[in-house]
């Protein structure tokens, strides 16, 4: 039997959706692969992934700087690349690496050098600041030597036929959990009355980050009627402690009546948090995808979310979603009191599938990826 060699590379992942993603990469390739293929996972800590079938090298310095990044991605893993010989090199987090491979593909899933991030998201968090000015020209460093270029959402797509113009670009869902137009979601669950003993639990599940619009709505809740605060309990992710930008965030709203900071989850607290939360609210101004809407929709929750092209997208077919204006408080307000006040009336959303190339899951993707090979 002729034998093959997956190496996926994905160093810096080690939290949230872009680990979720990796996690349903690798364990869809287990699946999905035959015996003749062997599979190589490049990660930061071996200890992510739990997979028997997958073999992991760990990185633990990859995330010290980004010159230790860089020296991984362009010198370091050419080498190992050298020592493998893989027939398939899949890097998930957008650069290209300087390897040897019979094919090579690149996830892009970063889609800050599309977004015009503003002073204040600056002064918080220079890091992203300068990924939205320096990662287009990262993007495009080796990228014509990959077999496909992958990314989320057809609106990304666009984007880099546009700016980087690489002739295979490739639209794929990010999880197993992604719902497509030919599927049917979970029924939406019916909305509760709100009482002062049982207020509506408003969930939203992100990292503090300064793009995920957290402030929205913190600051919607805050501009409440007096007699509709009691009603509701917006629950966040976070405690104040993760980044400069969590305190501050934490420092204006932590005491304000109907928010609970509620800190990082792991899975089985978050699938509890799911069960039990009425709404899922989801402001974030910049996402490839949007995994919680996906998985408030597996849960049949009802959703406010920001009215952009990735989250039309992610939604896809559902009845009980609105959208509402992404950076304008009133807005969140008044759909927190409607809500409330048992007067919600939700849009709904229909999505057309994106043109092909589109791959609806990892077993497709992977179809594709080794195709021929």
């Amino acid at each position: 039997m002729t034998t093959r060699h997956l190496v996926v590379s994905a160093v810096n992942f080690s939290e949230g959706g872009p680990l979720t993603v990796l996690i349903d990469a690798l364990d869809s390739a287990a699946d999905t692969l035959g015996p003749e293929w062997t599979i190589t996972a490049l990660v930061h800590d071996e200890a992510l992934v739990a997979n028997p079938r997958i073999r992991t090298i760990a990185f633990p310095q990859s995330k010290r700087s980004w010159l230790s990044r860089l020296r991984l991605e362009w010198r370091e893993f050419g080498k190992l690349s050298r020592q493998m010989m893989p027939d398939l090199w899949l890097s998930l987090h957008d650069m290209t690496p300087n390897v040897e491979a019979r094919r090579q593909a690149v996830y892009c899933h970063n889609p800050s050098p599309f977004y015009k991030a503003s002073l204040k998201e600056a002064r918080f968090d220079i890091k992203f600041f300068l990924f939205n000015i320096l990662y287009l020209r990262l993007y495009k460093v080796l990228i014509n030597r990959n077999y496909a270029v992958i990314v989320q959402q057809s609106w990304l797509r666009d984007a880099f036929r546009r700016e980087v113009g690489h002739p295979r670009v490739v639209v794929a869902r990010p999880a197993k959990q992604a719902v497509t137009s030919e599927d049917e979601p979970a029924v939406p669950q019916r909305l509760r009355m709100a009482t002062r003993d049982a207020p509506l639990r408003l969930l939203y599940p992100a990292l503090p980050r300064v793009f995920k619009n957290i402030e929205i709505l913190c600051e919607a809740v805050h501009r409440l009627p007096a007699e509709l605060i009691p009603l509701v309990d917006l629950r966040l992710t976070m405690d104040g402690t993760e980044n400069r930008w969590a305190a501050h965030l934490a420092r204006q709203y932590g005491d304000v009546a109907g928010i609970s900071l509620i800190g990082r989850q792991d899975r089985v607290r978050m699938t509890a948090e799911y069960e039990q939360c009425d709404v899922v609210l989801f402001p974030s101004r910049l996402e490839t995808w949007g995994l919680p809407i996906t998985e408030a929709k597996g849960f049949g929750k009802p959703l406010l979310v920001a009215d952009l092209p990735y989250a039309h997208e992610t939604v896809g077919n559902y009845d009980a979603v609105s959208f509402v204006a992404v950076d304008d408080p009133c807005a969140w307000r008044d759909a927190i009191a409607r809500i409330a006040a048992g007067a919600w009336e939700p849009q709904g959303n229909v999505t057309p599938e994106p043109e092909q190339p589109f791959m609806k899951d990892w077993p497709s993707l992977w179809r594709y990826l080794t195709d021929g090979l």
